[in-house]
Protein backbone atom coordinates (compact mmCIF):
# COMPACT_ATOMS: atom_id res chain seq x y z
CA UNK A 1 0.00 0.00 0.00
CA UNK A 2 1.66 3.30 -1.38
CA UNK A 3 0.04 7.01 -0.22
CA UNK A 4 -0.50 7.75 -3.74
CA UNK A 5 -3.43 5.03 -4.39
CA UNK A 6 -7.00 4.60 -3.73
CA UNK A 7 -6.96 2.10 -1.37
CA UNK A 8 -4.64 4.04 1.37
CA UNK A 9 -6.36 7.50 0.45
CA UNK A 10 -10.18 6.22 0.29
CA UNK A 11 -10.07 3.27 2.88
CA UNK A 12 -6.99 3.54 5.52
CA UNK A 13 -6.44 6.60 6.17
CA UNK A 14 -10.16 7.93 6.86
CA UNK A 15 -10.44 4.35 9.02
CA UNK A 16 -7.19 5.05 11.10
CA UNK A 17 -7.74 8.94 11.26
CA UNK A 18 -11.81 8.00 12.49
CA UNK A 19 -10.91 5.70 14.96
CA UNK A 20 -7.85 7.31 16.92
CA UNK A 21 -9.56 10.26 17.21
CA UNK A 22 -12.53 8.70 18.66
CA UNK A 23 -10.22 6.62 20.88
CA UNK A 24 -8.66 9.53 21.99
CA UNK A 25 -12.39 10.79 23.12
CA UNK A 26 -13.58 7.96 24.25
CA UNK A 27 -11.23 6.01 25.42
CA UNK A 28 -8.05 7.93 26.07
CA UNK A 29 -4.71 8.31 24.75
CA UNK A 30 -3.12 4.66 25.79
CA UNK A 31 -5.72 2.66 23.19
CA UNK A 32 -5.73 5.83 20.54
CA UNK A 33 -1.90 4.63 20.78
CA UNK A 34 -2.42 0.96 20.47
CA UNK A 35 -4.67 1.64 17.31
CA UNK A 36 -2.18 3.79 15.90
CA UNK A 37 0.70 1.30 16.38
CA UNK A 38 -1.79 -1.85 15.24
CA UNK A 39 -2.60 0.34 12.43
CA UNK A 40 1.06 0.72 11.40
CA UNK A 41 1.98 -2.23 11.94
CA UNK A 42 -1.13 -3.31 9.57
CA UNK A 43 0.57 -1.00 6.83
CA UNK A 44 3.59 -2.84 6.81
CA UNK A 45 2.55 -6.00 6.68
CA UNK A 46 0.37 -4.68 3.85
CA UNK A 47 3.60 -4.87 1.61
CA UNK A 48 4.67 -7.88 2.76
CA UNK A 49 3.56 -9.84 5.83
CA UNK A 50 6.48 -12.08 5.96
CA UNK A 51 8.86 -8.90 7.58
CA UNK A 52 6.44 -8.38 10.18
CA UNK A 53 7.60 -10.73 12.83
CA UNK A 54 11.07 -9.08 11.97
CA UNK A 55 10.13 -5.36 12.64
CA UNK A 56 8.16 -6.58 15.94
CA UNK A 57 11.18 -8.28 17.25
CA UNK A 58 13.28 -5.69 16.25
CA UNK A 59 11.01 -3.68 18.77
CA UNK A 60 11.10 -5.99 21.41
CA UNK A 61 14.96 -6.39 21.49
CA UNK A 62 15.58 -2.87 20.72
CA UNK A 63 13.71 -1.63 24.05
CA UNK A 64 14.70 -4.51 26.44
CA UNK A 65 18.46 -3.46 25.41
CA UNK A 66 17.78 0.51 25.79
CA UNK A 67 15.86 0.02 29.36
CA UNK A 68 18.57 -2.60 30.62
CA UNK A 69 21.27 0.19 29.40
CA UNK A 70 19.29 3.27 31.22
CA UNK A 71 19.49 0.95 34.73
CA UNK A 72 23.02 0.28 33.81
CA UNK A 73 24.62 3.69 32.93
CA UNK A 74 26.94 4.12 35.57
CA UNK A 75 28.77 0.65 34.75
CA UNK A 76 30.83 1.95 31.83
CA UNK A 77 31.66 -2.17 31.51
CA UNK A 78 28.04 -3.05 30.60
CA UNK A 79 27.01 -0.49 29.13
CA UNK A 80 29.46 -0.56 26.09
CA UNK A 81 28.26 -4.25 25.94
CA UNK A 82 25.03 -3.98 25.82
CA UNK A 83 25.82 -0.84 23.14
CA UNK A 84 27.86 -3.11 21.31
CA UNK A 85 25.17 -5.89 21.48
CA UNK A 86 22.32 -3.52 19.95
CA UNK A 87 24.67 -2.03 17.16
CA UNK A 88 25.38 -5.30 16.26
CA UNK A 89 22.13 -6.94 16.31
CA UNK A 90 20.90 -3.96 13.84
CA UNK A 91 23.57 -4.08 11.51
CA UNK A 92 23.73 -7.29 11.77
CA UNK A 93 20.81 -7.66 10.59
CA UNK A 94 21.04 -4.71 7.49
CA UNK A 95 24.39 -6.46 6.65
CA UNK A 96 22.37 -9.86 6.33
CA UNK A 97 19.40 -8.44 4.43
CA UNK A 98 20.93 -5.65 2.27
CA UNK A 99 24.71 -7.02 1.30
CA UNK A 100 25.25 -10.71 2.57
CA UNK A 101 25.25 -11.65 -1.27
CA UNK A 102 26.96 -8.59 -2.25
CA UNK A 103 29.76 -9.95 0.07
CA UNK A 104 29.50 -12.96 -1.13
CA UNK A 105 29.91 -12.18 -5.05
CA UNK A 106 33.16 -10.25 -4.02
CA UNK A 107 34.69 -13.16 -1.88
CA UNK A 108 34.05 -15.30 -4.85
CA UNK A 109 35.44 -12.88 -7.37
CA UNK A 110 38.70 -12.27 -5.17
CA UNK A 111 39.25 -15.56 -3.96
CA UNK A 112 37.75 -17.59 -6.97
CA UNK A 113 35.42 -19.37 -5.21
CA UNK A 114 31.48 -20.86 -6.27
CA UNK A 115 30.02 -19.99 -2.84
CA UNK A 116 26.20 -19.96 -3.68
CA UNK A 117 24.08 -17.21 -3.17
CA UNK A 118 21.41 -16.47 -0.99
CA UNK A 119 17.43 -16.05 -2.10
CA UNK A 120 17.00 -12.68 0.31
CA UNK A 121 14.23 -10.53 -0.26
CA UNK A 122 15.01 -6.98 1.62
CA UNK A 123 12.80 -6.11 3.98
CA UNK A 124 10.66 -2.53 3.66
CA UNK A 125 12.31 0.22 5.24
CA UNK A 126 14.96 -1.58 7.29
CA UNK A 127 17.70 0.92 6.23
CA UNK A 128 15.59 3.63 7.83
CA UNK A 129 14.07 2.35 10.64
CA UNK A 130 17.35 0.54 11.48
CA UNK A 131 19.32 4.32 11.81
CA UNK A 132 15.97 5.34 13.48
CA UNK A 133 16.56 2.97 16.55
CA UNK A 134 20.93 3.15 16.41
CA UNK A 135 20.58 6.91 16.92
CA UNK A 136 18.35 6.50 19.94
CA UNK A 137 20.33 3.32 21.43
CA UNK A 138 24.07 5.27 20.92
CA UNK A 139 22.04 8.45 22.05
CA UNK A 140 21.20 6.75 25.43
CA UNK A 141 24.80 4.81 25.84
CA UNK A 142 25.94 8.65 25.73
CA UNK A 143 22.73 10.03 28.23
CA UNK A 144 21.20 11.96 26.22
CA UNK A 145 17.90 12.01 25.71
CA UNK A 146 14.77 10.62 27.57
CA UNK A 147 12.92 7.10 28.66
CA UNK A 148 9.76 5.92 26.95
CA UNK A 149 7.07 3.36 27.72
CA UNK A 150 7.59 0.08 25.13
CA UNK A 151 4.03 1.82 23.66
CA UNK A 152 5.61 5.28 23.21
CA UNK A 153 9.18 3.96 21.51
CA UNK A 154 6.54 1.64 19.38
CA UNK A 155 5.29 4.77 18.23
CA UNK A 156 7.87 6.58 17.64
CA UNK A 157 9.45 3.75 15.09
CA UNK A 158 6.56 2.30 13.23
CA UNK A 159 4.54 5.61 12.87
CA UNK A 160 3.56 4.54 9.33
CA UNK A 161 4.32 8.05 7.61
CA UNK A 162 7.56 7.93 8.47
CA UNK A 163 8.17 4.09 9.00
CA UNK A 164 8.89 2.93 5.32
CA UNK A 165 11.38 6.16 3.64
CA UNK A 166 11.69 8.28 6.11
CA UNK A 167 12.36 11.04 7.20
CA UNK A 168 14.37 9.66 9.98
CA UNK A 169 13.59 11.21 13.38
CA UNK A 170 15.01 11.79 16.97
CA UNK A 171 13.09 9.91 20.03
CA UNK A 172 12.83 13.35 22.01
CA UNK A 173 11.42 15.22 19.01
CA UNK A 174 8.83 12.72 18.68
CA UNK A 175 8.59 12.22 22.97
CA UNK A 176 7.94 15.89 23.27
CA UNK A 177 4.98 15.72 20.44
CA UNK A 178 3.30 12.38 21.08
CA UNK A 179 3.20 12.85 25.00
CA UNK A 180 1.53 16.48 24.53
CA UNK A 181 -2.01 17.10 25.47
CA UNK A 182 -2.17 18.52 21.48
CA UNK A 183 -2.65 15.30 19.96
CA UNK A 184 -5.41 14.22 21.52
CA UNK A 185 -7.59 16.53 19.63
CA UNK A 186 -8.32 17.07 16.30
CA UNK A 187 -6.68 20.15 15.00
CA UNK A 188 -8.31 21.77 11.59
CA UNK A 189 -5.57 24.17 10.86
CA UNK A 190 -3.09 21.36 10.76
CA UNK A 191 -5.62 18.81 8.53
CA UNK A 192 -6.06 22.19 6.24
CA UNK A 193 -2.02 22.22 6.19
CA UNK A 194 -1.34 18.37 6.59
CA UNK A 195 -4.19 18.02 2.84
CA UNK A 196 -1.84 20.66 1.78
CA UNK A 197 1.78 18.93 1.92
CA UNK A 198 0.11 15.84 0.83
CA UNK A 199 -1.70 17.19 -2.30
CA UNK A 200 1.60 18.34 -3.08
CA UNK A 201 3.39 15.39 -2.35
CA UNK A 202 0.44 13.68 -4.63
CA UNK A 203 1.13 16.01 -7.17
CA UNK A 204 4.97 15.69 -7.77
CA UNK A 205 4.66 11.75 -7.40
CA UNK A 206 1.96 11.38 -9.99
CA UNK A 207 2.11 14.16 -12.63
CA UNK A 208 6.14 14.29 -12.76
CA UNK A 209 7.94 11.78 -10.96
CA UNK A 210 6.32 8.62 -12.39
CA UNK A 211 6.05 9.85 -16.31
CA UNK A 212 9.51 11.17 -16.08
CA UNK A 213 11.05 7.90 -14.65
CA UNK A 214 9.37 5.83 -17.44
CA UNK A 215 11.21 8.01 -20.07
CA UNK A 216 14.42 7.33 -18.38
CA UNK A 217 14.00 3.85 -17.78
CA UNK A 218 13.29 2.92 -21.05
CA UNK A 219 16.94 4.65 -22.18
CA UNK A 220 18.35 2.68 -19.39
CA UNK A 221 16.64 -0.39 -20.05
CA UNK A 222 19.13 -0.81 -23.39
CA UNK A 223 22.08 -0.54 -20.68
CA UNK A 224 22.42 3.18 -21.94
CA UNK A 225 23.58 2.38 -24.98
CA UNK A 226 22.30 5.46 -27.25
CA UNK A 227 22.45 9.14 -28.80
CA UNK A 228 23.95 12.44 -27.13
CA UNK A 229 20.41 13.61 -26.60
CA UNK A 230 19.08 10.40 -25.45
CA UNK A 231 21.20 10.51 -22.84
CA UNK A 232 21.51 13.60 -21.63
CA UNK A 233 17.49 13.83 -22.02
CA UNK A 234 17.19 9.98 -19.64
CA UNK A 235 20.00 11.97 -17.08
CA UNK A 236 18.24 14.71 -16.89
CA UNK A 237 14.58 12.81 -16.33
CA UNK A 238 15.85 10.59 -13.44
CA UNK A 239 17.41 13.79 -11.88
CA UNK A 240 14.57 15.78 -11.47
CA UNK A 241 12.40 12.62 -10.97
CA UNK A 242 14.27 11.36 -7.89
CA UNK A 243 13.78 14.78 -6.59
CA UNK A 244 9.87 15.05 -7.37
CA UNK A 245 9.29 11.37 -6.45
CA UNK A 246 11.27 11.01 -3.03
CA UNK A 247 10.44 14.94 -1.72
CA UNK A 248 6.79 14.05 -3.13
CA UNK A 249 6.90 11.23 -0.73
CA UNK A 250 8.18 13.24 2.48
CA UNK A 251 5.41 16.08 1.53
CA UNK A 252 2.83 13.39 1.90
CA UNK A 253 4.29 11.81 5.13
CA UNK A 254 4.39 15.46 6.30
CA UNK A 255 1.06 15.74 5.47
CA UNK A 256 -0.42 12.91 7.32
CA UNK A 257 1.83 13.72 10.12
CA UNK A 258 -0.34 16.87 10.59
CA UNK A 259 -3.43 14.59 10.54
CA UNK A 260 -2.60 13.33 13.97
CA UNK A 261 -1.02 16.54 15.39
CA UNK A 262 2.49 15.41 14.84
CA UNK A 263 5.11 17.17 13.19
CA UNK A 264 8.09 15.52 11.93
CA UNK A 265 11.56 16.86 10.31
CA UNK A 266 11.84 18.56 6.86
CA UNK A 267 13.93 16.40 4.50
CA UNK A 268 14.38 18.78 1.73
CA UNK A 269 15.58 22.48 1.49
CA UNK A 270 15.44 23.34 -2.39
CA UNK A 271 18.41 21.41 -3.05
CA UNK A 272 19.00 21.85 -6.85
CA UNK A 273 19.65 25.78 -5.60
CA UNK A 274 22.60 24.79 -3.68
CA UNK A 275 26.01 26.80 -4.49
CA UNK A 276 28.23 24.28 -3.62
CA UNK A 277 28.04 19.94 -2.86
CA UNK A 278 28.54 20.77 0.90
CA UNK A 279 25.68 22.84 0.46
CA UNK A 280 23.69 20.18 -1.75
CA UNK A 281 24.21 17.42 0.98
CA UNK A 282 22.66 20.22 3.68
CA UNK A 283 19.40 20.36 1.58
CA UNK A 284 19.06 17.02 0.10
CA UNK A 285 17.58 13.82 2.33
CA UNK A 286 18.46 16.04 5.26
CA UNK A 287 17.74 13.67 7.96
CA UNK A 288 19.54 10.92 6.61
CA UNK A 289 22.78 13.43 6.03
CA UNK A 290 22.32 14.39 9.86
CA UNK A 291 22.50 11.07 10.84
CA UNK A 292 26.11 10.26 8.48
CA UNK A 293 26.76 13.32 10.30
CA UNK A 294 26.00 13.15 13.98
CA UNK A 295 27.20 9.11 14.01
CA UNK A 296 29.86 9.04 11.46
CA UNK A 297 31.32 12.23 10.76
CA UNK A 298 31.92 13.60 14.32
CA UNK A 299 32.86 10.80 15.32
CA UNK A 300 36.19 11.25 13.13
CA UNK A 301 36.59 15.12 12.56
CA UNK A 302 36.71 17.81 15.32
CA UNK A 303 36.94 21.29 15.07
CA UNK A 304 40.92 22.44 14.46
CA UNK A 305 41.23 18.88 13.45
CA UNK A 306 43.29 20.52 9.36
CA UNK A 307 41.83 19.84 5.88
CA UNK A 308 43.55 16.03 6.18
CA UNK A 309 41.34 14.98 9.09
CA UNK A 310 38.53 17.01 7.28
CA UNK A 311 38.83 15.24 4.19
CA UNK A 312 39.08 11.62 5.26
CA UNK A 313 35.88 12.17 7.69
CA UNK A 314 34.33 13.36 4.44
CA UNK A 315 35.36 10.57 2.54
CA UNK A 316 34.68 7.95 4.96
CA UNK A 317 31.02 9.32 5.43
CA UNK A 318 30.31 9.36 1.88
CA UNK A 319 31.40 5.70 1.46
CA UNK A 320 29.19 4.61 4.27
CA UNK A 321 26.50 6.61 2.57
CA UNK A 322 27.31 4.77 -0.69
CA UNK A 323 27.13 1.36 0.53
CA UNK A 324 23.87 2.33 2.45
CA UNK A 325 22.43 3.33 -0.69
CA UNK A 326 22.76 -0.08 -2.32
CA UNK A 327 25.26 -3.26 -1.88
CA UNK A 328 26.97 -2.22 -5.27
CA UNK A 329 30.13 -1.16 -6.45
CA UNK A 330 28.38 2.16 -8.34
CA UNK A 331 27.11 2.87 -5.57
CA UNK A 332 30.26 2.85 -3.85
CA UNK A 333 31.76 5.39 -6.50
CA UNK A 334 28.76 7.38 -6.41
CA UNK A 335 30.02 7.73 -2.32
CA UNK A 336 33.82 8.87 -3.50
CA UNK A 337 32.66 10.93 -6.18
CA UNK A 338 30.44 13.32 -3.74
CA UNK A 339 32.97 12.72 -0.59
CA UNK A 340 35.78 14.33 -3.51
CA UNK A 341 33.33 17.11 -4.80
CA UNK A 342 32.07 17.56 -1.05
CA UNK A 343 35.97 18.03 0.35
CA UNK A 344 36.26 20.27 -3.01
CA UNK A 345 33.53 22.78 -1.40
CA UNK A 346 34.67 22.50 1.82
CA UNK A 347 38.37 23.36 0.92
CA UNK A 348 37.07 26.38 -0.84
CA UNK A 349 34.85 27.53 2.11
CA UNK A 350 38.16 27.34 4.74
CA UNK A 351 40.03 29.08 2.49
CA UNK A 352 36.96 31.67 1.92
CA UNK A 353 37.32 31.13 -2.14
CA UNK A 354 34.22 31.74 -3.40
CA UNK A 355 32.87 31.85 -7.04
CA UNK A 356 29.92 34.02 -8.53
CA UNK A 357 26.44 32.32 -7.16
CA UNK A 358 25.42 31.66 -11.23
CA UNK A 359 28.41 29.97 -12.30
CA UNK A 360 29.30 28.39 -8.46
CA UNK A 361 25.13 27.06 -9.07
CA UNK A 362 26.00 25.80 -12.50
CA UNK A 363 28.63 23.70 -12.11
CA UNK A 364 26.99 22.56 -8.57
CA UNK A 365 23.95 20.88 -10.57
CA UNK A 366 26.28 20.23 -13.33
CA UNK A 367 27.58 17.34 -10.98
CA UNK A 368 24.87 16.31 -9.31
CA UNK A 369 23.68 15.34 -13.15
CA UNK A 370 27.11 13.49 -13.46
CA UNK A 371 26.57 11.76 -10.48
CA UNK A 372 23.33 10.75 -11.09
CA UNK A 373 24.70 8.10 -13.45
CA UNK A 374 26.44 6.09 -10.88
CA UNK A 375 23.69 6.42 -8.41
CA UNK A 376 21.23 5.35 -11.21
CA UNK A 377 22.81 2.87 -13.27
CA UNK A 378 22.42 -1.12 -12.48
CA UNK A 379 26.53 -1.30 -12.37
CA UNK A 380 29.51 0.26 -13.46
CA UNK A 381 28.61 -1.10 -17.06
CA UNK A 382 25.75 0.44 -17.73
CA UNK A 383 26.98 3.65 -15.67
CA UNK A 384 30.41 3.63 -18.33
CA UNK A 385 27.86 3.30 -21.42
CA UNK A 386 25.69 6.12 -20.18
CA UNK A 387 28.67 8.45 -20.16
CA UNK A 388 30.21 7.81 -23.14
CA UNK A 389 26.36 8.47 -24.87
CA UNK A 390 26.72 11.69 -23.01
CA UNK A 391 30.41 12.73 -23.69
CA UNK A 392 30.97 11.42 -27.14
CA UNK A 393 31.14 14.13 -29.47
CA UNK A 394 32.34 12.36 -32.75
CA UNK A 395 28.79 12.19 -34.18
CA UNK A 396 28.97 16.02 -33.69
CA UNK A 397 32.28 16.00 -35.45
CA UNK A 398 31.40 13.86 -38.40
CA UNK A 399 28.44 15.28 -39.40
CA UNK A 400 27.18 17.87 -37.33
CA UNK A 401 23.48 17.87 -39.76
CA UNK A 402 22.48 14.29 -39.16
CA UNK A 403 23.45 14.85 -35.44
CA UNK A 404 21.55 17.92 -35.40
CA UNK A 405 18.55 15.84 -36.75
CA UNK A 406 19.30 13.07 -34.35
CA UNK A 407 18.17 15.77 -31.76
CA UNK A 408 15.06 17.14 -33.62
CA UNK A 409 13.91 13.94 -33.96
CA UNK A 410 14.20 13.31 -29.78
CA UNK A 411 12.55 16.40 -29.64
CA UNK A 412 9.97 15.65 -31.47
CA UNK A 413 9.24 11.59 -30.02
CA UNK A 414 9.13 13.09 -26.49
CA UNK A 415 7.26 16.62 -26.75
CA UNK A 416 5.80 15.36 -23.12
CA UNK A 417 8.45 14.14 -21.56
CA UNK A 418 10.32 17.18 -22.64
CA UNK A 419 7.70 19.86 -21.47
CA UNK A 420 8.31 17.84 -17.81
CA UNK A 421 11.75 18.05 -17.73
CA UNK A 422 11.52 21.99 -18.18
CA UNK A 423 8.51 22.51 -15.81
CA UNK A 424 10.31 20.50 -13.09
CA UNK A 425 13.67 22.49 -13.70
CA UNK A 426 11.62 25.83 -13.41
CA UNK A 427 9.84 24.26 -10.18
CA UNK A 428 13.25 23.45 -8.36
CA UNK A 429 15.34 26.78 -9.52
CA UNK A 430 12.83 29.36 -8.89
CA UNK A 431 9.74 28.10 -7.02
CA UNK A 432 9.61 27.87 -3.43
CA UNK A 433 9.32 24.74 -2.00
CA UNK A 434 6.26 23.61 0.01
CA UNK A 435 7.24 24.98 3.30
CA UNK A 436 8.21 28.35 2.06
CA UNK A 437 4.58 27.83 0.59
CA UNK A 438 2.63 26.89 3.40
CA UNK A 439 4.88 28.99 5.75
CA UNK A 440 2.20 31.33 7.02
CA UNK A 441 0.63 30.52 10.91
CA UNK A 442 -2.65 29.54 8.96
CA UNK A 443 -3.61 28.45 5.64
CA UNK A 444 -4.96 31.31 3.13
CA UNK A 445 -8.61 30.30 0.38
CA UNK A 446 -6.12 30.10 -2.39
CA UNK A 447 -3.69 27.76 -0.86
CA UNK A 448 -6.47 25.49 -0.42
CA UNK A 449 -7.70 25.97 -4.02
CA UNK A 450 -4.21 25.28 -5.10
CA UNK A 451 -4.23 22.17 -3.60
CA UNK A 452 -7.50 20.91 -4.48
CA UNK A 453 -6.90 21.37 -8.06
CA UNK A 454 -3.22 19.59 -7.96
CA UNK A 455 -4.89 16.66 -6.33
CA UNK A 456 -8.06 16.34 -8.37
CA UNK A 457 -5.52 16.20 -11.59
CA UNK A 458 -3.85 13.69 -9.53
CA UNK A 459 -6.56 11.39 -9.12
CA UNK A 460 -7.16 11.03 -12.59
CA UNK A 461 -3.84 9.17 -13.25
CA UNK A 462 -3.04 7.30 -9.45
CA UNK A 463 -5.20 4.13 -11.02
CA UNK A 464 -1.27 3.67 -12.89
CA UNK A 465 1.21 5.29 -9.85
CA UNK A 466 4.17 3.33 -9.15
CA UNK A 467 5.86 2.57 -6.40
CA UNK A 468 8.42 5.46 -5.02
CA UNK A 469 11.94 4.79 -5.79
CA UNK A 470 13.43 5.15 -2.21
CA UNK A 471 11.60 1.56 -1.44
CA UNK A 472 14.30 -0.14 -2.50
CA UNK A 473 16.88 1.23 -0.14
Amino acid sequence: MIFSSYTFIFIFLPIVFTVYFLAQRFAGDKPAKIWLVAASLYFYAHGNILFLPLLAGTLVFNYAVIKLLRKNRENRVVAVLLTALAVLENLGLLFYFKYMNFFITNVNYVFGTNYILYNIVLPIGISFYTFQILAHVIDTYRGEGSDSTFLEFSVFVTFFPQLIVGPIVRHDYMMEQIRSEKIRRIDTANIMRGIMYFSVGCAKKILIADPLITHAQTFYNVMGNGNFFEAWGAVFAYTFAYYFDFSGYIDMALGLGMFFNIRLPENFNSPYKARNFADFWRRWNITVSNFFYDYIFRRIFRFGDGVPKLVLATMITFIVSGLWHGASWHFVFWGVANGILVSLANIMTLKRRKLPFPLAWALTFFFVLVTRVLFDANGMTQAFNVYRSMFDIRPALSGFRVFLNSGLMYISQNLYEIFLIIAGACICFFAPNTREMFSESRPRWYHAVFAGALFTMSLFFMGRVSNFLYFQF
